[in-house]
């Protein structure tokens, strides 16, 4: 039985469509279409602290030592752009994934395929945004390399040139990751991914209020603020330290008791009092049946639980036989991924929800109750298995513990 290596493109809108039934019952929005079937795991990934965007010069552009970016101003087209940075409207469109006459939004970031005029006095910036901490004199040091190579040639000190009015300060920041939106990839996974906030990246990208991207966008990674960052481990050290300090040594604190004498008994405990055995309880009628699950399929398991890897479990099934609920519940989604494959969501009591990927004639609705072993489709055809996931919330977990 094949791998399947395309299963998080193709859950897509499986995940989509289970981020959709948990915000109707929690009250809020959380994207989860790479959280099915396979990927990374994103979950748990903590927001950092980024730096501010640096300004751009006249013309838009943002010059880092690898690469440019232009930024749009209101109601700017691509020809705008293109116009301002000398580079055709048509390698703009190409490199950016984006149509030439798409309107762009605001702070929107278009990437430049190759390098043009460095900012400048000229244009109103102040050169390559350099790392903070970089103080190197790159004229000085590229003049002591001209020197020592070609210690013949004779030169002459030239009268300074004026120069042209620029920023106060040259800008300090560090280069971001370039991210290339690939299908089936939003704002919040990419955020996950980098372990950036969704606020910063759309901030550092212009994007709108839905956080919209679209494929083959070139998307700034917000880098982490160093200041930031050395404040909160200052902060964390300091707390350490408190702690630290406020431990007692061994052997403080405490009176050392007097130690037993060989030469006498110890005198009989007699300040003891029987205490009460309880009854032990009836475990059979405290255990409910509601967390216990039936495999939706007969078959072999031939993709094992693993999160982050496989969200669920992968079940060989022959074509045409029912795919069954694994317990009772409401049918909360019906809905397909871009290559067409049937997808079920089922919600469950105490915040549970089954996932039931890759199926073929639905013989339920949303919104009809359903019974556990009761028939909801069949294995379909083509790539005959089901891939099943257990949610409890937003988070996938192992279903083994559930099965029987």
């Amino acid at each position: 039985m094949a791998v399947f290596p395309a299963r998080t493109a193709r859950m897509t809108m499986a995940g989509l469509s289970l981020a959709f039934v948990a915000a109707c019952a929690d009250g809020f929005d959380l994207d989860l279409r790479s959280g099915l079937g396979a990927g990374l795991d994103t979950t748990t990934a903590a927001k950092s602290a980024t730096a501010k965007r640096p300004q751009p010069d006249n013309r838009g552009i943002i010059s880092y030592p690898g690469y440019q970016v232009a930024v749009a101003r209101r109601d700017d087209t691509l020809a705008d752009v293109s116009a301002r940075v000398g580079i055709p409207t048509g390698e703009l469109a190409r490199y950016n994934g984006i149509q030439p006459e798409a309107k762009l939004r605001q702070g929107e970031i278009v990437a430049l395929p190759y390098k043009v005029a460095e900012p400048s006095g000229a244009t109103g910036g102040s050169g390559v945004v350099r790392p903070p901490d970089s103080n190197v004199d790159i004229a000085a040091l590229a003049g002591s390399a001209i020197d020592k190579s070609r210690p013949d040639v004779a030169t002459e000190r030239l009268a300074p040139a004026p120069e042209p009015a620029a920023r106060d300060t040259p800008q300090t920041g560090y280069e971001p990751i370039r991210h290339k939106v690939k299908r089936g990839e939003t704002a919040f996974t990419i955020s996950r991914l980098y372990d950036v906030s969704v606020r910063a990246l759309a901030e550092w990208n212009g994007l709108d209020s839905d956080f919209t991207i679209r494929e083959n966008q070139i998307l700034l990674i917000p880098p982490v603020d160093p200041a930031a960052k050395r404040t909160s481990t200052t902060a964390t050290a300091a707390t350490t330290t408190a702690a630290v300090s406020a431990t007692p040594k061994p052997g403080q604190g405490s009176p050392t008791p007097t130690p037993p004498s060989a030469s006498k008994p110890l005198p009989a405990d007699d300040t003891a009092t029987p205490v009460a055995k309880p009854a032990s309880p009836d475990l059979g009628k405290s255990q409910t049946t509601t967390s216990r699950m039936s495999y939706p399929v007969d078959g072999k398991i031939i993709v094992p639980y693993s999160k982050g890897k496989n969200n669920g479990i992968d079940i060989a099934g022959e074509t045409g036989k029912p795919v069954m609920a694994a317990a009772d519940g409401e049918v909360a989604a019906i809905t397909r991924d871009s290559d067409e494959n049937l997808i079920v969501v089922i919600r469950h009591p105490d915040n549970l929800m089954t996932v039931y990927f890759n199926v073929a004639d639905i013989s339920v609705a949303k919104g009809d109750s359903v019974k556990r072993d009761q028939k909801i489709a069949v294995v379909p055809a083509k790539s005959s298995f089901v891939h099943f996931e257990l949610r409890k919330g937003f988070d996938s977990i192992d279903p083994m513990p559930y099965l029987n």
